[in-house]
């Protein structure tokens, strides 16, 4: 990770920040920007989308870190999310920031109302992370039927 953090908290905050201007959320009007920096120095953005069928909703969140990954990016060092009142990732961000950062990645959300940051580490977040032994792809069985 860079070596000054309050540097890469500014930069970050302002990525999401112009993000969040892209948001699509004609239904709750709760526009939110992400932005991750990643394991080889890049910052990728996101914006929450919302759509009629809720459940078909993604988070500013996910969006960022898909976009890295997406990217080929398989590690993030941090996370900036701005909302108008300085809203944590929910459940769902924190896991899947959670398949590409560490316990130790920073998270900084940021009020947009008061301009508040609060910084959080990712295991503060989601203490108990859920995991799962990966495998590589190539030594992968599908199994259908339970044969």
């Amino acid at each position: 990770m860079r070596l000054d953090i309050e540097v890469l908290r500014d930069e970050l905050l302002a990525a999401a920040r112009e993000a969040r201007h892209h948001a699509y959320a004609p239904y709750s009007g709760y526009t939110v920007g992400a932005a991750v920096y990643t394991e080889n120095g890049r910052i990728f953005t996101g914006a929450n989308v919302e759509n009629a069928s809720y459940g078909l909703t993604i988070c500013a969140e996910r969006v960022a870190v898909f976009r890295a990954v997406s990217e080929g990016v398989r590690r993030i060092e941090a996370m900036a999310v701005v909302t108008r009142d300085g809203g944590t990732p929910c459940g769902a961000c924190r896991q899947v920031l959670a398949e590409f950062a560490s316990e130790d990645a920073l998270v900084w959300c940021m009020s947009e109302e008061s301009a508040v940051v609060e910084q959080y580490r990712l295991a503060d977040l989601l203490p108990h992370v859920f995991r799962l032994l990966s495998q590589s792809s190539g030594d992968d069985e599908l199994t259908l039927g339970g044969v």
